[in-house]
Formats: C-alpha cells, sequence, structure tokens
C-alpha cells in the first residue's frame, strides 16, 4: 500500500526555522508532481510548494523568500525547509503527490496524514 509519510513539525518562536521531510513508501518507482499544502482552522486548504520530478518550483506568494521546497528522487522525498516562520504560518501541513507510479500501476492524488507547525509570537 502506498503511503505519504511526513515528519518535522512542532512549535517553533516567530523567526525560527522548520524542516518537514515526506517519503512516499510502498513499492514505489517514482512520483511526479510533490507538493506542501496546508490548513489553518476553519479555512481552506491550500497550496505552499509544489516541485516536479525535474526540479521546477511554484511557491504561494506568502512564503516566497521564506521557504525553500526540494526533492530527492532516489529517495521518494519531498522537504520544505521553512525559514523566518511567522504566527500566520501555524498550520496543519500536508503532503501531496499527484502520481505515483509503484509496481501495482499508477495511484493518483495521495496525502499525507498532516503535520502540525505552531509558530509562537
Amino acid at each position: 500500500q502506498v503511503q505519504l509519510v511526513e515528519s518535522g513539525g512542532g512549535l517553533v518562536q516567530a523567526g525560527g526555522s522548520l524542516r518537514l521531510s515526506c517519503a512516499a513508501s510502498g513499492s514505489v518507482f517514482d512520483v511526479d508532481v510533490m507538493g506542501w499544502y496546508r490548513q489553518a482552522p476553519g479555512k481552506q486548504r491550500d497550496l505552499v510548494a509544489s516541485i516536479t520530478r525535474d526540479g521546477d518550483t511554484n511557491y504561494a506568494d506568502s512564503v516566497k523568500g521564506r521557504f525553500t521546497v526540494s526533492r530527492d528522487n532516489a529517495k521518494n522525498t519531498v522537504y520544505l525547509q521553512m525559514n523566518s516562520l511567522k504566527p500566520e504560518d501555524t498550520a496543519v501541513y500536508y503532503c501531496n503527490a499527484d502520481r505515483i507510479r509503484t509496481a501495482g500501476g499508477y495511484k493518483y492524488l495521495k496525502w499525507g496524514q498532516g503535520t502540525q507547525v505552531t509558530v509562537s509570537s
């Protein structure tokens, strides 16, 4: 069974940094676009950053210059380095993969379980 397993959330003071990781596991050959979304209480889930297998990136305006998305294709893992964190970055962060090639065929629109990021002022 294919899963996206996240790690790295936590509590940090404003101005601090955190690094999130998300690994695709379960007979995975490769993954197309991987990304990070976040959802604050009472709000919709929004894109934070995404990255293609070739390394093309896309960022939400609110995180440009502070967050960096990267990936290790050999490990089918995506990372989100978050610097200069602000209280408004507080949310549950979800990893996403749009298409995963596995031993059992393609799997689409997979989500991680979510990891809480809390930034105190």
